[in-house]
């Protein structure tokens, strides 16, 4: 078994009440930044070449990041096709397509994959992002437990996908075992590594309960198996799988800070941080009633992002 981060944006950052607020933002400090990037998976088993989720689409602009702005995904490197190519793989290989969640970030280049199945959860399969696929499996999760996940499916010898709803109300994650080690792709279950070892839940989710329980069981999965942790959103995905790196609840790994951001110049676009949805002032937003040559400043406050619901507050300068 081979499991391979197909890298895309590097050197971005994230706030501490973005990354730990999802229970109350008191006591978190908007200058504590941790680093951030945009990577997802590819799991050869030598005789199938399965992709978890496909990244942002290729025409997704590069965000300008201020101050406020709660998570930066980073420079981008690549397109995600041209990624997987770099870590040795063309569309063709690609057999299936196991999506944690619905957005943009996660499925952004399904397109580029039609004669895979795309395996989603049966809720997530009703999400505009997956719904025009021809090629979807909506997944029930009817293999029973794995461990103390109360649902799963079974994908193939040794690759398991799992319900672990909360930041979407259909999110999955991914285990892989191999050689002793369990190596779990998880999505955005957390965006940092420092909010698993903190034990805290973004401000990202579709049901706080849910993700509060799904937390809950991975930090007990991971307390009681050797567990590799790939996350989507910080380099530590990447650097964990690399190293193999066993994840020690007890042991937070020292904190590396991000690198300084140069800022770039505004195109007046804006793009959600969560989704990957461009609100362009000369289109506007006619889902909701607004004009095209309406500036992102001058939004109701109230007005939310078209694809994933979220607020203002979470959208940057593109």
């Amino acid at each position: 078994m081979i499991i391979k981060a197909v890298k895309l944006f590097e050197n971005g950052y994230m706030l501490q009440p973005m990354a730990f607020g999802g229970e109350g933002k008191e006591g978190f400090d908007p200058k504590v930044r941790y680093r951030s990037s945009l990577q997802n998976y590819v799991i050869d088993t030598g005789s199938e070449v399965i992709l978890v989720d496909t990244g942002m689409p290729k025409e997704f602009p590069e965000q300008v990041p201020d101050e406020k702005t709660p998570i930066f995904m980073g420079n981008k490197i690549s397109d995600y096709v041209t990624a997987l190519a770099t870590a040795g793989y063309k569309p063709e290989q690609v057999t299936k397509i196991l999506v944690t969640h619905k957005h943009g970030d996660h499925t952004g280049e399904l397109r580029s994959f039609p004669n895979a199945k795309i395996y989603a959860s049966r809720t997530e399969c009703a999400a505009d992002e997956l719904k025009s696929f021809p090629n979807l499996v909506p997944v029930d999760f009817t293999d029973g437990p794995y461990y103390n996940f109360p649902k799963s499916q079974k994908i193939a010898e040794g690759i398991y996908y799992i319900e672990a709803k909360g930041h979407t109300t259909g999110n999955s994650l991914v285990i892989v075992e191999d050689d002793g080690l369990f190596y779990m792709i998880h999505g955005d279950v957390t965006y940092c590594d420092e909010a698993l070892y903190a034990n805290k839940l973004s401000v990202v989710f579709e049901d706080v309960k849910a993700a509060r329980e799904t937390l809950d069981r991975v930090r007990e999965f991971i307390s009681n198996h050797p567990t590799v942790y790939c996350s989507t959103h910080t380099p530590l995905g990447y650097e964990n799988l690399e190293a193999k790196k066993v994840i020690d609840l007890n042991n937070p790994p020292e904190i590396i800070p991000p690198k300084e951001v140069v800022f770039k110049t505004a195109t007046g676009k804006y793009v959600c941080s969560i989704c990957g949805y461009v609100y362009d002032p000369t289109v506007g937003d006619p889902s909701q009633g607004i004009p095209a040559g309406t500036k992102f400043e001058d939004l109701p406050a109230d007005w939310h992002c078209p694809r994933c619901k979220q607020g203002k507050d979470k959208f940057s300068r593109a």
